[in-house]
């Protein structure tokens, strides 16, 4: 590795930590676009190479999972969990426990990028109209997202690759994964709450959310679509990537919601993931 690539990784880590370049309007993903155009201009990698280094079947493994993930959103599925969840009469604490269990189980299925996009500001609505600081369960909602995605080869971007390039079983891998993604779920939950110390309520302004409605038929198709997607991927060889594509593909043949919308929010929903 030359003094070039060490200068361009440094400027784009950077880039990563802040979010942004002072002074320019890039953020995460234009940071790294620029990256790699700055190798390629330099000639540190070839185009060649460049398009080689693309893990074509993650890349439409994850597209599959972002048309399913903006069939729940465009139905008002994430908005319409959110608020009921917030509204639950039960103590901060455990609705801090329920609210981590709900983003981990999500985030093991759809990416937890997403879980953590599409549920943080209908929560922060939730805890304004409660009274609660919406701090500790938006570290929570993080936290748990990040920690329930770890149970599966499809809850983040980083799985999906590496369950692709070595292959790994579906079932497999949960078997091995779920009781300390479990574990690691309590940890949080208890360490968000020892933080706490008590100190829920707070009086914030009450943001006006604006989100689809919910819509029955949408989300009883994306429930019925992510259903059939993991049973494939539990009791089947067959690729997940084909199989992903293909429930894309029935979802986008849909009567009422336009392809343009799908493909839309699909990449709204992406470039929200590798900006985060």
């Amino acid at each position: 590795m030359n003094t070039t690539v060490l200068l361009i990784f440094a400027f784009v880590y950077i880039g990563m930590v802040l979010g942004e370049i002072p002074g320019l309007a890039l953020d995460r993903t234009g940071v790294a676009l620029l990256g790699a155009i700055a190798l390629l201009a330099t000639e540190q990698v070839s185009p060649e190479a460049a398009w080689e280094a693309v893990d074509v079947p993650t890349i439409l493994l994850l597209f599959g999972l972002m048309v399913v993930s903006a069939q729940f959103r465009l139905g008002g599925f994430y908005t319409y969990l959110t608020r009921r969840l917030s509204a639950a009469q039960v103590a901060p604490d455990v609705l801090l426990a329920f609210l981590m269990g709900v983003a981990g189980i999500l985030s093991a299925l759809l990416a937890n990028d997403i879980v953590c996009l599409a549920m943080a500001p209908v929560l922060v609505e939730g805890c304004a109209r409660r009274r609660l600081d919406p701090v500790p369960f938006l570290l929570a909602l993080a936290c748990a997202a990040n920690v329930g995605s770890a149970a599966t080869l499809i809850g983040n971007p980083q799985n999906m690759l590496i369950g692709q390039a070595l292959q790994l079983s579906f079932p497999g891998y949960l078997l091995d994964a779920g009781v300390p993604t479990a574990l690691g779920l309590i940890v949080v939950w208890a360490v968000i709450r020892w933080q706490v110390r008590g100190r829920w309520s707070k009086s914030t302004p009450v943001p006006q959310v604006t989100a689809p409605t919910f819509n029955l038929w949408q989300t009883s198709k994306g429930l019925f679509v992510i259903a059939f997607l993991v049973l494939v991927f539990l009791v089947t060889p067959w690729p997940r990537d084909v199989v992903a594509l293909t429930a894309a593909g029935a979802l986008l043949t849909s009567r009422r919601m336009a392809s343009s919308t799908f493909i839309g929010s699909s990449t709204t929903l992406l470039r929200g993931t590798t900006s985060t």
